[in-house]
């Protein structure tokens, strides 16, 4: 990912963040999640195309994504943290993810700190990103979504237990998530990888433009 000024400075705010968490115990969950704001928005809703909402995400999905940033491949440490925090281990399945600000930021939070923010954030009401789509393409995507991505995400992409969030999610954010598990930069879980393999990029780009419309 090529570098820049405004990368540079993210990385910094994401070491001095982390720095910050790391200094305080049992911090107040007003402060943890204020360390969040800037980039996924007031109440975990991005106004950035290219940054996640992830007001509204589950428990387990958001304690997911913070393990795996915070400890990589470290499967000891994650089942310790599931059971520090009362989640099932078979749930918190710790898949490494490609380096961003958020390994340097995710190492400076507690387990215990991760699942208070988890909490928060579960309670968010996630506010769908105003974007354009294609009406056509998201018929088309809705069909395709029916086939292959319903049954782990519910109700058109708007939450599953250990899923993230699809529905109203910023276009851009989707369409680098998909590229990064097509090219094996993000893991997936087995049946999320079956699937995958028979969608071709028209199926993508439909699904797109299907999550664009929900609201």
């Amino acid at each position: 990912m090529r570098k820049t000024a405004w990368g540079s400075a993210l990385l910094l705010a994401g070491a001095a963040w982390a720095a910050s968490a790391s200094a305080q115990s049992a911090a107040p969950v007003p402060v943890l999640v204020g360390n969040c704001v800037a980039c996924h928005g007031a109440d975990g809703n991005s106004g950035g195309p290219a940054t996640p909402s992830i007001a509204g995400l589950s428990k387990v999905y958001f304690v997911n994504a913070m393990l795996a940033y915070k400890y990589g491949k470290e499967t000891a440490k994650i089942e310790a943290a599931a059971q520090t925090l009362k989640l099932d281990p078979d749930d918190v399945e710790g898949f490494e993810r490609l380096a961003t600000v958020m390994d340097r930021i995710a190492k400076g939070y507690s387990d215990e700190e991760i699942g208070a923010m988890a909490d928060y954030f579960e309670r968010q009401r996630l506010r769908p990103a105003e974007q354009p789509f294609d009406a056509a393409l998201a018929a088309k995507g809705k069909a395709v979504h029916e086939d292959a991505c319903e049954k782990c995400h519910e109700k058109g992409g708007r939450k599953g237990d250990g899923s993230g969030t699809l529905a109203g999610q910023w276009t851009p954010y989707l369409g680098f998530t998909f590229a990064d598990y097509e090219a094996g930069h993000r893991q997936m879980p087995k049946k999320m990888r079956a699937k995958m393999k028979d969608l071709n990029e028209k199926d993508f780009q439909a699904l797109l433009q299907f999550y664009a419309s929900q609201k």
